[in-house]
């Protein structure tokens, strides 16, 4: 996927969780990812978070932590 869609895409789930009530945004805007987005997808994400996440809206950068390591492939 391009890095631009990723980011759409991670961007979108962090500003639905920002207006969700609570302090737990970050672990749910995780939670989403870990459950719904493949491990290539969850590996490109990790990458570019780990190069500094340009474009990515603070909730996606506070929700790195969260983010489930996907298994190395053979």
């Amino acid at each position: 996927m391009s890095p631009e869609k990723m980011t759409t895409m991670a961007n979108q789930i962090a500003t639905f969780f920002v207006s969700q009530p609570g302090e737990d945004q970050a672990e749910r805007v995780a939670a989403h990812i870990n459950d719904f987005w493949d491990p290539r997808m969850r590996r490109q994400l990790l990458d570019h978070l780990e190069a500094g996440g340009d474009g990515l809206k603070q909730l996606v950068i506070a929700a790195h932590p969260h983010i489930r390591v996907p298994a190395e492939t053979a």
